[in-house]
């Protein structure tokens, strides 16, 4: 079995440039020359360390199936993976197994899912008994060309290791689902690591065999139509551990993540060939929540977030994701032709 491909695969072109440019266009990484970076890896004994941790995920509907991979993150069974890994079996539509590199099986329930992120926890009902568990690394030590390894499943070939380096940090990465949705990969890590469909969901390590990373999209080469497709070219994108770690603790704990609000929304003005402004009109304010105790109301543009032009519905849910309840942001609107600014104070859902 093979992972359903189209929905986290990104041409690499002017198409790319058009969807990225605004996230990676501007990034400059910048390598310290007192970085010491090994130039080494020791691959097989990474493997060798880290397989036992690694499962292959297989999802099997009464339409179709895939597979994904994932990790033994926390005693009793559980699963870090990828959302879009697993998505199927949310509703209980599809079944899950998970398969251990020693060849076993066990079937596997969804704990939690955060379609935003795109990151899941699953559990193994057997518990994994006596399976070693993943040590979660620090992403935030991760530097520029130092070399990692990536685990998993690619083409639902299990038990796969590939090395490479880190290429880049802090990149941004939209993914579009068919739906019309949008998760976001936060602060990714760029590696030249091969990754491949089934690799979704599976470690990114260090030299040490600590995960880094949660491997989680790719980019592609676009054909002759502009539909990109394919396998690996090098452009390979994991969610950091430092984002990954706490989603897939409240995950555990709650069977959710509660992002915080900002108790608005909004359109953009920049879809609306009637309006030459750019920018977000409010269009609803949730009585008793932020925005109305920062005192926006429907009718306002807002210009400006947290120092930022404004002119993408998704920024506001970027704003969420990179914020905890109780942090105030700085919002710039016009209302009847004035410009203004407040702070608005982000609250936990209710």
């Amino acid at each position: 079995m093979s992972e359903p491909a189209p929905r986290w695969w990104w041409p690499v072109s002017v198409a790319v440039a058009g969807v990225l440019g605004c996230a990676v266009g501007g990034l400059v990484v910048v390598a310290s020359q007192d970085d010491q970076v090994e130039s080494f890896c020791p691959a097989t004994e990474v493997a060798r360390d880290v397989l036992p941790s690694v499962v292959t995920i297989a999802v099997t509907a009464p339409d179709g199936g895939g597979n994904g991979t994932g990790a033994l993150v926390q005693a009793g069974g559980y699963i870090l993976t990828n959302e879009h890994v697993i998505s199927a079996a949310v509703d209980g539509g599809a079944r899950m197994t998970v398969h251990y590199s020693d060849g076993t099986t066990s079937p596997a329930t969804v704990v939690g899912a955060d379609f935003t992120t795109d990151l899941a926890v699953i559990k193994a009902d057997d518990g994994a008994s006596g399976r070693p568990l993943l040590p979660a690394g620090d992403s935030d030590a991760v530097r520029v060309g130092q070399p990692v390894v990536a685990l998993g499943a690619p083409l639902g070939l299990s038990n796969t290791v590939t090395a490479g380096i880190v290429s880049a940090l802090g990149r941004y990465v939209p993914i579009p689902a068919d739906t019309g949705r949008v998760a976001h990969l936060l602060d990714a890590i760029q590696t030249d690591a091969s990754i491949n469909p089934g690799n979704s969901g599976g470690p990114l390590v260090d030299c040490t065999g600590a995960q880094v990373g949660v491997n989680s999209a790719i980019s592609t080469v676009p054909n002759a139509q502009g539909v990109g497709g394919g396998g690996s070219v090098g452009l390979g994108f994991a969610i950091p551990m430092s984002v990954a770690g706490p989603i897939a603790d409240q995950l555990i704990e709650n069977g959710r993540v509660a992002h915080p609000v900002l108790g608005l929304a909004a359109r953009s003005l920049g879809d609306d060939p009637t309006q030459p402004a750019t920018g977000l009109e409010v269009t609803a304010v949730v009585p008793g929540g932020p925005a109305e105790a920062a005192g926006l109301a429907v009718g306002d543009v807002i210009t400006e977030l947290d120092g930022q032009a404004a002119d993408n519905t998704e920024q506001l849910v970027l704003l969420s994701l990179r914020h905890d309840a109780g942090d105030t942001v700085t919002i710039g609107y016009l209302r009847d032709g004035s410009d203004r600014t407040t702070d608005l104070t982000l609250a936990a859902p209710r």
